[in-house]
């Protein structure tokens, strides 16, 4: 329903979700495309639209009063990003269609999926306790430079296994060591299918020699200026292994179907939120360590809260 329009019946006569589906419907546009100046909707302007429509609410009061009894709050945003990939509704069919052939298999296949994060020697903010009206927590930051530390993680969906890697930064033999530790994890014959983005690193062919042939649901999109072909080294170093291991990319950013990003949202809440090891970053780093270790031999708890597990 545009802004302008008029619905049938007032309020009162509405069912409580057509009502908010209309309000909704306004909330969630741009505000200057129905002739305000602001970015962001203000009481005001929603009430002198609700008026235009006819919904009689009388006075800003009303309209909160409307808005609760919708379940319809003010609430701090979020970073969005819609995906652009053309095959987005494919490779969800694709991946939901495969975890439950994994789930419901003989166990000759797994299925992980696998993101990386980048976190700083100095503390990230969050939430804690403070005495009230005081000043809030603080982040005690070091005069070091904010050094980064790059960590990799693959998520086993069935057991919740969890494998990791830590270092300074993940390049392609970083990767590949860690499709090694994966590998010999599992029985022989099994074929392990690897969630993943389109972080370019991922199909470096550096990379995809050391596994077998790719059967390749979704095409890779690999950097335009990278090599077609893998290099000497490379195929000296690992072009014998065929890790039994296929890569299957994510739709383009879209990160919420990856359950490894709420993996990180807890590193983050247990160890880098507020900590107080900003000088001395080798401790910092075998925290973290130490907590994607709890996940080594697997966990139903860890499955539950990505989004996982299976409700008991």
């Amino acid at each position: 329903m545009d802004g302008g329009a008029s619905p049938l019946f007032p309020p009162a006569n509405l069912r409580a979700d057509q009502a908010q589906e209309t309000l909704l419907h306004l909330l969630r546009r741009d505000p200057r495309q129905l002739g305000e100046t602001s970015t962001r909707w203000t009481l005001s302007q929603v009430l002198s639209h609700c008026q235009q429509w006819g919904w009689h609410l009388g006075s800003l009061s009303g309209l909160c009063h409307l808005l609760d009894r919708l379940h319809l709050h003010f609430k701090r945003g979020r970073d969005h990003v819609h995906s652009p990939d053309p095959l987005y509704e494919a490779k969800v069919h694709w991946l939901d269609a495969m975890l439950e052939q994994v789930r419901t298999g003989d166990g000759h296949q797994a299925l992980l999926y696998l993101d990386e994060l980048t976190y700083y020697r100095q503390p990230s903010i969050g939430y804690g306790y403070e005495l009230a009206g005081s000043d809030r927590p603080y982040a005690e930051r070091s005069y070091r430079s904010n050094t980064t530390t790059r960590v990799v993680a693959a998520l086993d969906a069935l057991t919740g296994r969890v494998f990791s890697h830590q270092g300074s930064k993940v390049d392609v033999d970083a990767l590949v060591g860690l499709y090694q530790q994966i590998a010999t994890s599992y029985p022989a014959g099994q074929r392990i299918w690897v969630v993943q983005d389109n972080w370019p690193v991922h199909f470096h062919p550096d990379v995809l020699v050391a596994l077998e042939e790719q059967v390749r649901p979704f095409p890779f999109r690999p950097a335009p200026n990278w090599p077609l072909e893998p290099s000497e080294r490379a195929r000296k170093k690992w072009g014998k292994w065929r890790l039994p291991i296929q890569i299957v990319p994510l739709p383009t950013y879209a990160s919420w179907l990856n359950p490894v990003e709420k993996l990180w949202r807890l590193l983050k809440q247990d160890v880098l939120h507020l900590h107080r090891l900003a000088d001395d970053l080798p401790t910092l780093r075998q925290l973290v360590l130490s907590f994607l270790q709890r996940f080594v031999g697997g966990s139903l708890d860890l499955l539950r809260a990505v989004g996982l597990g299976i409700p008991p």
